[in-house]
Order: structure tokens, then sequence, then C-alpha cells
């Protein structure tokens, strides 16, 4: 759930942390955390990886806020990072355990079915990982297609080719399942 701010964050804002200011780095956090977590712990399914992955992006933005030029550049920036952290994650061996404090998927709203939502979480889970990742980054950001393939470094009609195939894989396995 994001925190509402006071006052929007602004390039002034980024600007001040840029100068050290530790209460505009807080800001900056304050504002996009709930997006990092949330990239994270849709794509893992898991709230202490999402949680140390979210820190790590963090730190890393603290070392590259030299290099990001506005508030949307922000924006772009921490949703690659934490793709392609998400990925290198993958690729180190780990024991996965399964949280019992699932997060709604949907985020609030009109009451939801939670075997429905737990079974989405397992097939979404069990795609391969850009598939995965491409899911999340369209249905849980509500990025578009052309979004999501400066993003991922792949070429648009890639993207658009991997959610379809994500789409009738989750399609078909919920259609097994009834």
């Amino acid at each position: 759930m994001t925190a509402i701010l006071p006052f929007p964050i602004t390039d002034e804002t980024l600007e001040r942390a840029r100068g050290g200011d530790h209460d505009a780095f807080a800001e900056l956090i304050e504002e996009h955390e709930a997006m990092v977590f949330s990239i994270a712990l849709h794509f893992f399914d898991d709230r202490g990886r999402a949680e140390e992955l979210a820190q790590e992006v963090f730190l890393q933005m603290f070392r590259s806020l030299r290099t990001i030029e506005s508030r949307s550049h922000l924006v772009f920036w921490l949703r690659q990072v934490t793709s392609r952290r998400c990925i290198d994650q993958l690729r180190k061996p780990r024991p996965r355990a399964v949280s019992i404090d699932d997060v709604d998927l949907a985020g609030g709203g009109e009451p939801r079915d939670p075997l429905l939502d737990r079974k989405m979480r397992e097939l979404i889970a069990g795609l391969p990982e850009m598939q995965r990742l491409i899911v999340t980054l369209r249905y849980q950001e509500d990025l578009n297609p052309s979004e999501i393939c400066t993003i991922v470094n792949l070429p648009v009609n890639t993207v658009k080719s991997h959610l379809h195939r994500a789409l009738v894989s989750l399609r078909r396995q919920l259609g097994d399942q009834s």
C-alpha cells in the first residue's frame, strides 16, 4: 500500500538527495518503496526475499543518484533495476519458503477468492522467468508492452510473444484445474 505524502516528490527533492540531504532521500524511498517491493513480491512470492531485494535496489539507487536525471527517469530506473535484480536473484541458488501471510494481488476493492489468488500466485511462480517478469510488469505495474520492452531490453514483439505465451499457459492450467 502506497503511503500518501503531504506533498509530491519533485525534481528538487531528487536534487536535494543528490546533495546529501538524507530527509530528501528518505522521501524518495517512501514514494517508491511500495512499487519496488510489490514487483519483487509478485515475482518471488516471498516477502522476505522481496524485502531484501528492495533494500538492495535502494542501496543501488543511493549509489546512482548522480546518474538519475528526473523523477520520471527515477521511476523507470527503479523498475528496470528491480526487474534485473529479480532475474539475477533467481540465478542464485537459494531455498524457497512460502510465506503464510500472502498479500492480496488485487490490492483491495471487491472481495477476492483466496484459493484462486493462491493458485494464480503458484501458476505465475511456475512460469519461465521472463514470462513471469513481463506478466508482473503488465498486470501489477500496469505497463504496456512498449514500456515493458524498454525495461527488459527486448523488442516489443518479443515482449508481446512472452505475454501471450504466459497468458495461454495460465488459462490452460486454470482450465485443467476446474
